[in-house]
């Protein structure tokens, strides 16, 4: 199997930091694979309340997580503290990957990077919403080429 290659943007709209627990730890000592997961949908959560959101309401929509990718850098250990950086990219109509980088923040070691899909559904119907329109325009303007709020 071809190892991923993920390629990062030149600058990122949204960071957080957050400590690794001893929860987020596996037996080899380091961040286990799975709590990777829960520290990046950590971040994604206080990337939409950032923006003034809740993921279950964004514009009368709630956000479900559709795809994630991930490329291990580096090893997080016990205690130390990561920066999680975010930024939204390649919308399509009915959401857009939020693209991240975890690194260490006393060294600025790249732990991680990857980007997660995030979908917008309907809340009452629980099913597939177009992307609510004043919050396309706010992250990716009326050109998605280019980046409002970036």
């Amino acid at each position: 199997m071809a190892r991923i290659q993920f390629e990062l943007p030149a600058q990122f709209l949204f960071s957080t930091e957050m400590q690794i627990y001893i929860s987020h730890v596996n037996q080899g000592g380091h961040l286990d694979n799975a709590q990777l997961l829960t520290l990046v949908s950590e971040a994604r959560v206080r990337f939409f309340k950032h923006l003034g959101y809740r993921e279950s309401d964004v514009q009368g929509h709630g956000v479900v997580v559709g795809d994630i990718v991930a490329q291990y850098k580096s090893e997080g250990f016990h205690g130390e503290t990561m920066r999680v950086e975010m930024t939204p990219a390649d919308p399509n109509k009915y959401g857009f990957d939020l693209v991240f980088r975890m690194t260490e923040t006393a060294s600025a070691r790249e732990v991680a990077r990857g980007k997660v899909g995030v979908v917008f559904v309907a809340r009452g119907e629980r099913k597939v919403a177009a992307i609510p329109e004043a919050l396309r325009l706010a992250l990716f303007g009326a050109d998605p080429q280019t980046r409002p709020l970036a």
